[in-house]
């Protein structure tokens, strides 16, 4: 039944009342303690020197679980299997990584936002140019997706009309977002308890239900179910031959384009690094590593549930009402059609923990559109002179007209088509090898100059279109031997998008080294960024608890090979 019971809105309700007036709280105490709320920008975009490590893992988990993972890797599951969890635990080890190796080189640089070290780093050119790609990167792919596919979840669990749902979604996450980052951290804190508690009570019931279906009971029998009636979905490596193989190209998960997907995401983007960027050092790394533990977790609230839903559906529990058949399949309702058949009071807890998870990602996001916009944009074009409390304001203003251009746009993209996961994924490769090259070769290369960060810019662009668009313009099969195509759908080999960011990925490294070395010759300056040995060490427990998360990851991929 595709609506909720009055149990269920009340327990909503209590959690948005908890979410809400916390915030407030939160907001207020920080306008009692200090009066800069309204006139610092730094505190409103960064939340400087107040987030603790548990909010700062918090809030990056909370930022980075959404309606894409909920719905969009749960339909992945359903369609491929655990393999999906690749982008969590291959996540976890990029944390590790991002912790020890680039959180110190921001924080010992004083930088802020990602624009601001292509600045500081390059040239104003390279950072502007960077700063209107990630405006539109991000209102244009990851928050329309957001709102798109938490909607369509929302809408499918409480029967309410999309386009409300949409609005609905946008109008919470501007109240959360409006208050800063301190208030989005702190707040994310409550969004990642619910979104846990209710993802895990999904799971749980999921199994039972499998378990039961097949004369049993619990989740252990529910598992086991899994692992019987859908062996081929617990599977982490795939083999040529699997249909899934252009998504998820073997060995490439481990060895080659899923790590710029991560450290790229992870590393290299204001979204995401601006929760670490107001702490110290130690604070930061903390909250990054506590981050990493609990990217260990989320494939059992998103992945499980999609395998379970594909189980029941092979077993005709589901209607095709409810998934569609052939062509019309729709793997991306599997999260939202188990909610539906949860007991009432419990849909009301999961539904909590996935609007939570909507609106925290929401607000992350939105932060990060108007920290870019204000800082790098506003204040170094339109407005050097600007105030501390006019860029807040201004700030303020970008939140809500992102949120309004990501609720207009969203439904003409397609989003629903192609799989939500699968889109968010490979729209961002087109920007993120040549990104990542870019900042790799800023970090530990002081050689690296302007025009080779340029070409990395616009040039890796257009390399990772002309590589989506090649097999219509040649027949691709003579890289089938060496694996690098594979036949799609339509018969036609094309080249897996993590195998091509990896390509171009190579290709950027190279030839900004090239083009650095053939300018350095004729003496051209460069700005390096101040580095020492001594930052990259890390405390006792630090290193402990990250080889922890290694051996995790590392017994995860032997087991489930």
């Amino acid at each position: 039944m595709h609506q909720l019971a009055t149990l269920d809105y009340v327990v909503f309700f209590i959690y948005f009342i908890i979410v809400s007036g916390y915030g407030i709280w939160v907001y207020r105490r920080k306008t009692g303690h200090d009066g800069t709320v309204d006139g610092d920008s730094k505190d409103y975009f960064l939340a400087e020197g107040s987030l603790t490590w548990w909010a700062i893992g918090s809030s990056l988990i909370a930022s980075n679980i959404s309606a894409e993972q909920f719905v969009g890797m749960s339909g992945s599951g359903f369609k491929m299997g655990l393999a999906i969890a690749t982008y969590e635990w291959m996540a976890a080890m990029t944390l590790i990584i991002v912790a020890v190796f680039f959180i110190p080189v921001y924080l010992k640089n004083h930088i802020f936002t990602m624009p601001q070290f292509l600045s500081q780093r390059y040239n104003g050119t390279v950072a502007m140019i960077m700063a209107v790609f990630w405006l539109m990167l991000y209102v244009v792919v990851n928050l329309t997706s957001i709102l798109y596919l938490g909607a369509i979840a929302v809408s499918s669990i409480s029967g309410l009309n999309l386009s409300f749902c949409m609005y609905a979604l946008a109008a919470f996450a501007i109240v959360i977002t409006l208050g800063g980052m301190k208030v989005i951290g702190f707040t994310d804190v409550i969004q990642v308890f619910f979104l846990i508690l209710g993802g895990l009570a999904t799971t749980y019931l999921a199994l039972n239900l499998v378990a039961e279906h097949y004369g049993q009971s619990g989740v252990v029998a529910g598992f086991q179910q899994l692992t019987s009636q859908a062996g081929d979905h617990f599977h982490m490596i795939f083999n040529r031959d699997n249909p899934n193989y252009l998504d998820l190209p073997g060995l490439t998960v481990l060895l080659g384009g899923m790590w710029i997907v991560n450290l790229n995401y992870w590393g290299c983007n204001q979204y995401i690094t601006q929760r670490a960027l107001g702490a110290d050092l130690p604070t930061a790394r903390a909250g990054i590593l506590f981050a990493a533990f609990l990217k260990l977790l989320m494939p059992v609230i998103v992945v499980l549930p999609g395998i379970a839903a594909y189980v029941l559906f092979k077993a005709d529990v589901f209607g095709a009402t409810e998934f569609g058949e052939g062509a019309n399949l729709n793997p991306d309702r599997a999260y939202p059609v188990l909610l539906n058949i949860l007991p009432i009071g419990l849909k009301g807890l999961s539904f909590a923990a996935l609007t939570a998870a909507v609106v925290a990602s929401l607000a992350g996001k939105a932060n990060s559109i108007a920290t870019i916009f204000t800082l790098d944009i506003y204040k170094k074009v339109m407005n050097p002179a600007a105030s501390e409390k006019k860029m807040v304001v201004v700030g303020k203003i970008a939140v809500v007209v992102a949120m309004i251009l990501g609720v207009l746009i969203a439904p003409f993209l397609g989003i629903d088509k192609k799989g939500g996961f699968q889109y968010i994924q490979e729209y961002t490769g087109f920007v993120s090898p040549g990104i990542f090259a870019m900042f790799i070769l800023g970090f530990f290369w002081k050689k690296t100059t302007s025009n080779a960060a340029l070409f990395a810019t616009i040039g890796g662009f257009l390399l990772s279109v002309l590589l989506k668009f090649l097999p219509g313009l040649m027949d691709l099969s003579f890289l089938a031997p060496v694996g690098f195509a594979v036949r799609n759908e339509a018969g036609v080999y094309e080249i897996p998008f993590l195998d091509r960011m990896g390509i171009v990925f190579v290709v950027c490294v190279l030839v900004m080294a090239l083009i650095s070395l053939l300018e350095n010759a004729r003496g051209v300056k460069t700005n390096g960024l101040e580095i020492d040995r001594t930052m990259f060490k890390t405390t006792r427990g630090f290193a402990i608890g990250a080889m922890a998360v290694a051996v995790i990851v590392t017994a995860l991929y032997t087991i489930y090979w």
